[in-house]
């Protein structure tokens, strides 16, 4: 069990330094977050951008220049993207990060067949909350790249979180496949959603993970609120994962936690060779560096 998102640093640092390729590093924001993983002891960055605008961007990230590799690209952020994956494709880098490019142009490389990073069947977001209401870190997916999956799709998203999980040590985690109600409703498509992901969990065909729903938001976190309903289940109340029915509910959850729950989370794209650190504008400092932590300790 992971209780804190500190954690992840110390797991980081029990590891060989994690070599980052930054596509596109011409960022400040980027460049900040580097510093701060940096003085962590857990990263080693590869620059891929136009040095003379990196070089100017670092010195207001006050990020040290003869700690860091820059390989020089003048010709746009795609061809850097192109460089930068080419660095992970021949392992000279563990980790891959956004920089200043838009995130479509990234992903549209990461899925190239011929040179992308594609792994699994799909890419999709996992975000890891420390909350001061939850014992122990909470998985949120897919509340940013995925926006109405439908069953199969969910099969996957589900499967890249656990791979996440099992990434991070939790071996066994318990999912909880959230909706609005706990009752099977043919008219709302999450909860038949729900039951069908617990029914391929019980026939082991999900495995590596309990999954149980659907559950609405206060049975998967809170074990009163669940026996107020009488629901007895492994998961409720103790949930590792929660399995967000489409993007717009994970989008609206991921940040209320973050603005009005008082969490702090880490997030990764899954589903490529190596893990994809790509932070939003919104995600504070801390978070952004949690997020490069959370790349650097997964097995």
């Amino acid at each position: 069990m992971i209780l804190r998102l500190t954690e992840l640093i110390e797991k980081a640092k029990q590891k060989p330094t994690r070599r980052v390729a930054v596509a596109a590093a011409e960022d400040e924001m980027v460049l900040k977050s580097l510093v701060a993983a940096m003085q962590q002891g857990v990263i080693s960055p590869v620059l891929v951008g136009d040095k003379t605008a990196i070089e100017k961007t670092a010195k207001h990230a006050a990020l040290d220049l003869s700690r860091v590799e820059i390989i020089h690209n003048p010709d746009g952020a795609v061809e850097s993207a192109k460089i930068a994956l080419s660095l992970v494709k021949r392992g000279d880098a563990d980790i891959l990060m956004k920089g200043l490019i838009p995130t479509g142009d990234l992903l549209r490389a990461v899925l190239d067949k011929a040179n992308g990073l594609r792994k699994a069947a799909l890419l999709s977001h996992v975000a890891f909350f420390e909350s001061p209401y939850y014992h122990k870190l909470l998985c949120v997916t897919d509340a940013a790249m995925n926006i109405a999956p439908d069953f199969d799709t969910k099969v996957h998203i589900l499967n890249n979180a656990v791979e996440a999980c099992h990434k991070l040590g939790i071996t066994e985690p318990k999912v909880a496949v959230v909706a609005a109600v706990e009752i099977v409703n043919p008219k709302m498509e999450a909860t038949v959603h729900a039951a069908l992901l617990k029914e391929k969990n019980i026939k082991k065909q999900l495995q590596g993970c309990i999954v149980d729903g659907p559950f609405a938001i206060d049975i998967a976190v809170d074990k009163e609120a669940a026996a107020h309903k009488g629901i007895v289940s492994e998961v409720a109340g103790d949930s590792d994962i929660i399995l967000v029915p489409d993007i717009e509910a994970g989008n609206i959850f991921y940040k209320a936690l973050n603005f009005l729950g008082g969490a702090v989370c880490a997030a990764v794209i899954m589903g490529a060779a190596v893990p994809i650190v790509l932070t939003s504008r919104s995600d504070s400092e801390i978070s952004k560096m949690l997020s490069i932590s959370l790349a650097a300790a997964m097995d």
